[in-house]
Order: structure tokens, then C-alpha cells, then sequence
């Protein structure tokens, strides 16, 4: 069984699409769920959901950690025709996770209490992503 998530974004940031998810696995048998970001320039997490200073938090950490590319620290950067804000987000992207494993049990995700399914959007524009999703049944 597969599908593809469609995830629109405005920008920086992490966008939960746990609810997405969870309808399409509904029902479901126990398996493996395997999601696939299709994109060199954003990140999935798997990221506490009750608080929204956690996705504040990351977004300023990752910018902070890994600035613009006319930032001085970023001056040896080569890849910068696509804005400042291009390299930045495929070095984000590399350091983070682009696919996701959860397990599934009676059709529902074995995810935590607080945890959320994120798309981590590193672009300054708005984008639609695509995540896709595959369910094999166990």
C-alpha cells in the first residue's frame, strides 16, 4: 500500500502532518511504515507535538547552527545562484533524516504520547512537498 502526502508550506519551519498519516493507516494491519521526503531541501521528524516553542526552538537552532550563505561563516560556500537560503537547506537536509520507520499496530501508529510527524521545511519560500508512504503489512 502506498500514497503520497501532499505537505504545502510558507516557509522555514516544521509542519505536522500526523492526522494525515494516521487516517491513511487506519484499519491497517500490523507492519512497518516507511515515509520519504522526495525533496533535497526539507527533512521529516518525528518531534514532540503539545508545545510549539519545541518547533519555534529547532527552526532557530538549525538557522543558527547552519546560517545563510551571505552569512561571513558560510563565505566558502560555492552553490549560492539558487539564494541564500538554497545550500543552507540541502546541508540541513543532510544532516537530518529524509525517511522515517514507525511501527504499526492494529492500524495505529506506535508513536508516543507528545510525538508528531513533521515535514521540516529549509526554504524561505512557500513549497509543496511530497512525502511518500509505504505500508507493508507483517
Amino acid at each position: 500500500m502506498q500514497t503520497i502526502f501532499d505537505i504545502p508550506t510558507r516557509g522555514q519551519g516544521l509542519y505536522e502532518f500526523t492526522e494525515q498519516v494516521a487516517a491513511w493507516v487506519d484499519g491497517a494491519d500490523d507492519g512497518l511504515l516507511t515515509l520519504l521526503v522526495r525533496h533535497t531541501s526539507a527533512s521529516l521528524l518525528i518531534q514532540e507535538n503539545a508545545d510549539p516553542e519545541v518547533r519555534t526552538d529547532m527552526r532557530n537552532f538549525f538557522a543558527r547552527l547552519v546560517p545563510p550563505s551571505d552569512h561571513p561563516s558560510m563565505s566558502y560556500l560555492t552553490h549560492t545562484y539558487e539564494g541564500p537560503d538554497d545550500m543552507p537547506a540541502h546541508i540541513k537536509a543532510a544532516m537530518l533524516p529524509v525517511s522515517l520507520s514507525i511501527p504499526v499496530a492494529a492500524g495505529r501508529m506506535m508513536l508516543g504520547t507528545w510525538q508528531g510527524i513533521y515535514l521540516f521545511e529549509h526554504r524561505n519560500a512557500p513549497h509543496r512537498r511530497q512525502v511518500a508512504a509505504h505500508f507493508l503489512a507483517g
